[in-house]
């Protein structure tokens, strides 16, 4: 833990102190701003719920937070790196818990310190609060108490009772050690492994590993005063006798000699360099006290180059971190309203941390961390911020509770997937949709750009997901390297390489390009050398209907590659122009913007065409659009040739499409503050807050985007190109892999759309 007197300490104390102290709030989730409001939030309204749980219990999670709610409590008799420093000074660490809960997995915790004179009254408190509370999870005490407590506590209550410090680093760990023994090309049950400490974690870790396939009597013990053996006696009941040994070994060092997995819980500096140089060869060290690891990571790594190293910090590569594991293993549980966390539901959350990491890292984590991750001695189990590990092991509980009977309701689990990958971010759950919309129908999608590294990793995505069947322009060589060198999971026969410079294609395509703009000062010989050009030569492939959409812009600006697509593909019949869109994630709902990045010069038509092609896409996103014209002014405030241009738009676009809600001119808070929107306006004619929003301008339409995006977090999709006879997607050139994916979907989803409309006229894409 931090000294005060360092800045590092003293900046842990301004974090702490600074507005509101601590770090968690109470936030109501029903309005409370009228006296109707009131009346049914409390009396005499509330007196429903209650008699209705009262008639059924179970009724409790549909009408209270129950089922969202969980307890950390601790007596701080073992707050990590502090020891015994009571109830009262251990707050902190426990609503940094609650903080965790809440970040990584949604759940709302309440902390609770506990001044308990025995076990035996912490039981009796923690007990007494069941019907508050949808599972219990203990934190930091010590040992041997927290045994008995825990193990009390579960025989009494029928929610989930998990003591984080024994389970989680167990889990973890376990989930490490079954990547580190495929690394290492070891068998799990003929492994030799030697503890260095004996309390919760340690002898946790160790009966979980038996549960993992380790044999219990190849694993020896260490304490304080060294082996634990029969040369030594036990008082009975200590939980330090099921791993009593009969050997020879006396000290750590003793131990150590032959084994295949160090695993430290104990004190810094236990671990010598010779130890490790009797250890086995390939050996795993896991060094996990904390704040310092039995030995540090760089002497280890050097004493023993042929080791995979993990440690419990986060400056060094293969940190096990307990917050990979008890968000997502309480969310599955109360999900499924588990009466307990049993030992297959611990089981199922290692062996799917353990599969994830084999997996490729998203683009965000990597940008997160500064650096790229690969399953290997470095990377065997997931980084804490990896988005995925919500949707991968909170499933996986789940499935293991209702297999074991523990489960109180059941769940579709794909459809459980699908809901937990939406829960902390409106992105993921609108681009799911989109993205299992493409796997229904693939399409064979060309990307010019074939040898960057994020269109192969995005293409290693949309493989794996069945989004798409990617067509990859360029160099079949150096595309090959490129996967082979960057670890790159693309399955071979998953994707095809075309390189227009050999394509028996070109030369047709060259005639068809030349016969169609040689009155644009297109030569036959230019004709010939834009054909070698990847992306002239991807949008003719789509042109042709060779492909069925088109990827491509990260290395170009967007003028240039929009320019090709226009000459090539064209503008759909029917429409009068093209624009760009961004959807807008808000935690609100939906946002439409338009146009954030094609047209330049707007007059009072161009602005009514493009709200119009906006409000149309919006309707393909299943929302009903209410389209605000924005400008500076609100209903004639301010008489202005650009604000009259924008009453204008309005004018044309109610004349144009009378089905539509459309309301203008008007400032943007108004647009989305219908409550203030009615005051200033009353006969406004949209029904609610602006979703579709107009801006008057490029400028005005781009700067907003791209502010709401990096200063209030709401997450950007985009942009997506509306016009275009067929499905051309125009990245931009910071655009991340995970964009790169969903935008992908989107243009096979478009590409759908065309196909059956061209068949009779297909359903709404919703």
């Amino acid at each position: 833990m931090s000294n005060p007197r360092s800045q590092r300490g003293k900046d842990a104390l301004e974090f702490h102190a600074k507005g509101r102290p601590g770090k968690i709030q109470v936030v109501p989730t029903k309005p409370l701003t009228t006296q109707r409001d009131l009346s049914l939030a409390y009396s005499p309204g509330v007196a429903e719920p209650c008699m209705e749980i009262f008639k059924d219990p179970a009724e409790v999670y549909k009408y209270t937070a129950r089922g969202n709610l969980v307890a950390v409590i601790s007596d701080g008799t073992a707050v990590l790196g502090l020891g015994d420093i009571g109830p009262l000074a251990s707050k902190p660490v426990m609503e940094g818990k609650g903080v965790l809960f809440k970040k990584f997995a949604d759940i709302d915790v309440f902390d609770l310190e506990v001044k308990a004179t025995s076990p035996d009254q912490f039981i009796e408190c923690v007990a007494a609060l069941e019907p508050t509370f949808g599972g219990i999870n203990l934190e930091d005490i010590k040992a041997p108490e927290c045994f008995y407590i825990e193990e009390k506590l579960k025989q009494r209550m029928n929610i989930p009772v998990f003591h984080d410090d024994q389970h989680g680093t167990a889990i973890i760990s376990g989930a490490a050690l079954l990547n580190a023994v495929e690394i290492q090309k070891k068998s799990i049950g003929e492994l030799k492994v030697v503890v260095s400490g004996a309390g919760a974690s340690a002898i946790a870790c160790a009966k979980f590993y038996v549960s993992l396939g380790v044999k219990l009597e190849n694993i020896l013990m260490c304490d304080s005063k060294g082996v634990l053996s029969t040369k030594r006696k036990f008082e009975a009941g200590d939980p330090k006798l099921e791993f009593v040994r009969d050997v020879a070994a006396v000290t750590m060092a003793d131990a150590m000699v032959g084994a295949d997995l160090m695993l430290g819980l104990s004190r810094a500096g236990l671990v010598t360099p010779e130890m490790l140089q009797t250890m086995a060869p390939r050996p795993i060290i896991f060094a996990l006290a904390n704040p310092d690891p039995e030995i540090d990571y760089p002497t280890a790594k050097e004493t023993r180059p042929d080791a995979i190293v993990a440690t419990g910090r986060s400056d060094y590569n293969n940190q096990v971190n307990n917050v990979l594991g008890f968000p997502f293993i309480f969310r599955g549980a109360l999900d499924v309203r588990a009466t307990q966390i049993n030992e297959a539901m611990k089981v199922a959350a290692a062996h799917a941390l353990a599969e994830l990491a084999r997996k490729d890292v998203p683009q965000v984590v990597n940008a997160a961390y500064g650096e790229e991750f690969h399953f290997g001695p470095e990377y065997i189990i997931p980084k804490p911020f990896d988005p995925r590990v919500l949707h991968w092991v909170a499933p996986a509980v789940a499935k293991a509770a209702m297999e074991t009977g523990v489960a109180q309701i059941q769940l579709e689990l794909d459809a459980y997937r699908e809901r937990l990958q939406g829960l902390l971010g409106g992105s993921t759950a609108v681009m799911r949709k989109f993205v299992r919309m493409a796997a229904g129908a693939p399409k064979k999608v060309v990307f010019p750009e074939g040898d960057d590294p994020r269109i192969l990793k995005a293409c290693s995505i949309i493989t794996e997901e069945r989004i798409a069947r990617p067509i990859l322009l360029g160099d079949p060589q150096r595309i090959e390297k490129l996967i082979r060198d960057q670890d790159i999971d693309l399955l071979e026969g998953s994707y095809e390489i075309v390189d227009p410079r050999e394509d028996p294609a070109a030369s047709a395509y060259a005639e068809i390009l030349h016969r169609r703009r040689e009155r644009k000062g297109v030569t036959a010989e230019l004709s010939r050398l834009l054909m070698r050009e990847r992306n002239h030569f991807g949008m003719m492939m789509v042109a042709e209907r060779r492909v069925d959409g088109i990827v491509t812009g990260l290395n170009f600006s967007y003028s240039d590659t929009i320019r090709p697509a226009l000459q090539i593909i064209g503008i759909r019949p029917g429409a009068r122009r093209i624009c760009g869109m961004y959807l807008m994630l808000h935690k609100g709902g939906m946002l439409f913007f338009g146009d954030t990045t094609v047209n330049l010069d707007y007059d009072a038509t161009t602005l009514a065409d493009v709200a119009e092609m906006v409000a149309e896409a919006a309707r393909t996103f299943g929302v009903t659009p209410r389209v605000a014209m924005l400008s500076f002014s609100n209903f004639g405030s301010v008489r202005d040739a650009r604000s009259t241009m924008v009453a204008d738009a309005t004018a044309l676009l109610r004349r144009r499409r009378p089905d539509l809600e459309v309301e203008g001119e008007m400032q943007a808070n108004v647009a989305v503050d219908y409550a203030l929107m009615q005051s200033i306006f009353p006969s406004t004619q949209l029904t609610g807050p602006a979703n579709v929003l107009i801006f008057p301008n490029l400028e005005a339409g781009n700067v907003a985007y791209k502010l709401m995006r990096e200063l209030g977090g709401v997450p950007a999709v985009g942009p997506v190109l509306l016009g275009m006879a067929r499905p051309v997607t125009v990245l931009e050139r910071d655009c991340s892999v995970d964009n790169i994916v969903h935008m992908t979907a989107l243009t096979v989803v478009a590409a759908q759309k065309e196909e059956a409309d061209a068949g009779g006229g297909g359903p709404q894409l919703v």
